[in-house]
């Protein structure tokens, strides 16, 4: 029997998938549940496992490329003896995809290799952790060998099942060896300065899968009706308590992140969104907080549970969050399960900014700045307090002005004098 290998949709936005790298050679056995390809969807690098036992008879897809969800990108012969037979029946679905596009078949060997070239080129390690497929922790369990000694050779850095067995002294004689260097040759990472050109000489860039994700959601923003509303918040007593707990690895995301997860509690409707039929109240308080990624798009890791976990831990989760994030190794759930966005410009120096809704969510808070403002003090004075201007915009299907303008002045009552709440 031949079994189509297919593109997995990895998210609910997904609509294609690009292949990152392939951790099986044609002609290799497969065993189910074993990583065979790492796929890039809209925003991670997921492992996709094989349901099905026999050997990767050819590849549809190269890395590199691209294919829709639910398109076959690998044929999987469950005997050695169909081996061949599979590679004729990929030969007859590549011709059949070539002729409407016979260009495109020209070409598809640069592609994959700079990919894999500049993805070898990360580390293994994020932030303590130990970035490996689920068969090299396998394998590491059975051959006793320390993950945290290893230098992976997958995409990313990732340790894959050939690094362990190599550690081990169990690598194959003469398979796997000789195909490795072609797959990601070093000499080919001068090619990663290819896209860097067309920016420079005017011609268009394509959107990366990234890019297309972000491009998507904020379009359908677009059919939300929305509104703004602004409040200025002191922050000096904010400001102290940062200064306290600095050096212990608190960072001011944690605090405000946990400051805004603790007024929603007062205010669950804010963490609600609007679904078909009404109005969907979240059970959880998990805050989404925007990332620029360094090859362009956005991505939002999620602090789930803020306003239940203690600002140490809240600090060191973000961190870990933030760095597999930059490395494309966050799970679905740690991007897509946020109940509401917080978007921090301030530390580019900018003063204030409306932020886009999110789909799928009620609210989002953006944040600009502190600075020293000249302000009347209560007893008639003037002084000098740092500042910063906060806007929340909202679903005003669900939301509407007064409830935001009640969360906003909860908020700003807990960060002027209420802070000792945050490190509870």
């Amino acid at each position: 029997m031949i079994n189509e290998v297919f593109m997995p949709a990895l998210s609910s936005t997904m609509t294609e998938g690009k292949i990152v790298s392939w951790e099986k050679a044609p002609g290799d056995k497969v065993e189910k549940g074993e990583t065979v390809v790492v796929v890039e969807s809209d925003k991670a690098d997921m492992d996709v496992e094989s349901f099905y036992e026999g050997y990767l008879a050819t590849i549809l897809v190269q890395a590199g490329e691209a294919a829709p969800v639910g398109a076959p990108i690998a044929l999987l012969a469950e005997t050695e003896a169909e081996i061949e037979q599979a590679k004729q029946q990929g030969a007859n679905l590549s011709n059949k995809s070539a002729q409407p596009a016979a260009p495109a078949q020209s070409t598809p060997s640069p592609a994959p290799e700079p990919a894999m070239a500049t993805e070898g080129s990360t580390t293994s390690r994020q932030n303590g952790r130990t970035v490996a497929s689920p068969r090299a922790k396998k394998l590491a369990k059975e051959f006793k060998v320390d993950l945290a000694t290893l230098s992976g050779s997958g995409p990313f850095g990732r340790i894959v099942a050939e690094d362990v067995e190599a550690a081990a002294g169990k690598a194959p004689a003469a398979t796997a060896t000789p195909p490795q260097p072609t797959v990601a040759a070093p000499p080919r990472i001068p090619t990663q300065a290819v896209p860097a050109a067309p920016a420079a000489s005017g011609d268009v860039v394509p959107f990366n899968t990234l890019q297309n994700a972000v491009v998507r959601n904020m379009v359908a923003s677009l059919q939300v009706p929305i509104f703004h509303v602004g409040y200025t918040i002191t922050t000096d007593k904010l400001d102290k308590l940062y200064k306290q707990i600095k050096s212990k690895g608190v960072t001011m995301t944690a605090l405000l992140a946990k400051a805004v997860a603790l007024t929603l509690q007062k205010h669950p409707l804010v963490n609600a969104s609007c679904v078909e039929g009404g109005i969907q109240h979240h059970g959880n308080i998990n805050i989404a907080v925007a990332v620029a990624m360094g090859d362009g798009g956005l991505i939002t890791p999620v602090l789930q549970n803020a306003d239940q976990m203690d600002i140490y831990s809240l600090s060191r989760t973000w961190k870990d969050l933030v760095e597999r994030a930059r490395v494309k190794q966050l799970q679905p759930a740690e991007y897509n399960s946020g109940t509401f966005t917080l978007s921090n410009l301030g530390m580019y120096g900018v003063d204030s900014f409306d932020a886009i809704l999110p789909p799928g969510q009620g609210s989002i808070l953006a944040i600009g700045g502190a600075k020293n403002q000249v302000v009347a003090t209560d007893d008639g004075m003037m002084g000098v307090r740092r500042q910063m201007r906060v806007n929340i915009t909202c679903d005003h299907r669900i939301i509407y002005g007064a409830d935001a303008a009640a969360f906003l002045q909860d908020l700003a009552k807990l960060i002027e004098t209420d802070t000792q709440s945050l490190t509870m």
